[in-house]
């Protein structure tokens, strides 16, 4: 099911409160839920020495949720400065952050290096000529290309920019060995919201048979796997859970038998964002409007720019009418946001109770890519989010957006370029 009946049980009762107290809308997320996911995956992967989670900040970028992470011991995945500024500004240093390059700027590179530096993840071979100060440790990602099939969201292999091809890995890590580098690691993300343990088993499997690749040709015997995130939850009522148990169980396996088998086994880590975080969190909104044409819309007081993924993806998010959860669902809505975008929309031809102007709407599944995906398009401006706390208290965690933020970045020095010959 979407969303944990506890946290349901933990955020239900005082929704009403909240909305009045902070106004609509909000993301509102479950701390709670949050430790508890963290804990249950720790403890599916305690066989495997050294495993780590690097959670994928991208996810949800809010330093209040980052340092419920570093609290488990988690790692950091970052692909820019800003999440990498974020995470050292909660404490996190060193081989704590895994930076996964992606067309790489120089300005980039220096970021990465800074404070410490971080587990440089590089992402195409191109790219070792342009590191500056060749770190000690470093880390390929792997595109497996037509050895594997992809999905929906992350797409095929052969038609992915990332990573580096098959026929490049032991060209990469020799140039590596060439440029200075003395430890190493390997990592790949070939799914996203993947729901079938056997494509992350099997994933697993790909990264110890390279690890063994690599091993044969250059003698390098990698300290670490990255399996990637990719970790799916179930959006829809009808959909099956990810089956964790399994999963750990048959990678905890490879790992064990691959160790009796090479006289070593790398550690492996994981850099889960959805999978942490998703099912935590909730955008509530009101419905301020309704409208019948030739469908039956209701209009609340957010927009896409609070959740793109229906947008985007066609994504399906899970919608709880506030006290009406036992109510038949007898209409069928629209609904909508404010933006002039005709796409717009949280639901399509949803069945639902009856909704009022002034009903609170809760919407799923938003603690993973929800706020993370904002943008102002047509001034419309990203909602604040709070964090419900273990104690039963509320937190903001981020304030909404103004006008003003909006107007800011026209606040600057005169600049202009003189016209030529002059």
């Amino acid at each position: 099911m979407p969303m944990s009946q506890e946290f349901k049980q933990r955020l239900f009762p005082r929704i009403r409160e909240i909305a009045a107290h902070y106004g609509t809308p909000f993301h509102i997320y479950d701390e709670a839920g949050i430790l508890a996911t963290g804990a249950a995956l720790k403890q599916a992967f305690a066989g495997i020495d050294g495993f780590r989670e690097y959670y994928a900040v991208k996810a949800l970028p809010n330093p209040r949720i980052l340092a419920l992470m570093k609290d488990m011991d988690f790692g950091f995945d970052c692909s820019s400065i800003p999440e990498l500024v974020m995470s050292r500004r909660i404490g996190a240093r060193g081989e704590e952050i895994m930076f996964t390059s992606n067309n790489t700027s120089r300005e980039e590179f220096d970021a990465a290096a800074a404070e410490g530096g971080c587990i440089l993840n590089l992402d195409d071979i191109s790219l070792l000529a342009k590191v500056p100060n060749f770190p000690e440790l470093i880390c390929f990602r792997y595109n497996p290309g037509p050895r594997r099939t992809g999905n929906v969201i992350i797409g095929n292999p052969v038609e992915a920019k990332y990573g580096i091809a098959h026929d490049q890995v032991i060209s990469a890590y020799r140039m590596a060995m060439e440029r200075g580098a003395r430890r190493f690691g390997l990592h790949t993300m070939v799914a996203s919201n993947e729901r079938d343990c056997t494509y992350i088993i099997e994933t697993a499997r790909m990264l110890l048979e390279l690890t063994a690749l690599v091993d044969d040709e250059l003698g390098i015997q990698f300290e670490f796997v990255n399996i990637g995130g990719g970790l799916g939850i179930p959006y829809r009522p009808e959909d099956n859970a990810l089956d964790l148990a399994t999963m750990a169980q048959e990678i905890t396996a490879q790992f064990n038998e691959f160790k009796a088998r090479r006289g070593f086994a790398p550690r492996m880590y994981m850099e889960s964002g959805r999978w942490m975080t998703g099912p935590h969190g909730v955008l509530v909104t009101t419905a301020i409007n309704h409208k019948n044409i030739y469908r039956k819309y209701i209009g609340v007081d957010s927009c896409m720019s609070s959740l793109m993924r229906p947008a985007l993806y066609g994504s399906y998010h899970h919608i709880d009418v506030v006290g009406k959860e036992n109510v038949p669902a007898t209409e069928v809505y629209d609904v909508v946001g404010s933006l002039c975008e005709n796409n717009d929309k949280f639901a399509v031809q949803r069945h639902l109770p009856p909704i009022h102007d002034g009903d609170l709407l809760v919407i799923q599944d938003t603690g993973a890519h929800g706020y993370a995906m904002g943008f102002q398009y047509n001034g419309r401006l990203r909602p604040k989010e709070l964090l419900l706390r273990t104690d039963g208290s509320v937190e903001l965690i981020r304030r909404p957006e103004t006008v003003e933020d909006y107007l800011r970045t026209l606040e600057f020095a005169p600049d202009t370029m003189p016209a030529p010959g002059r």
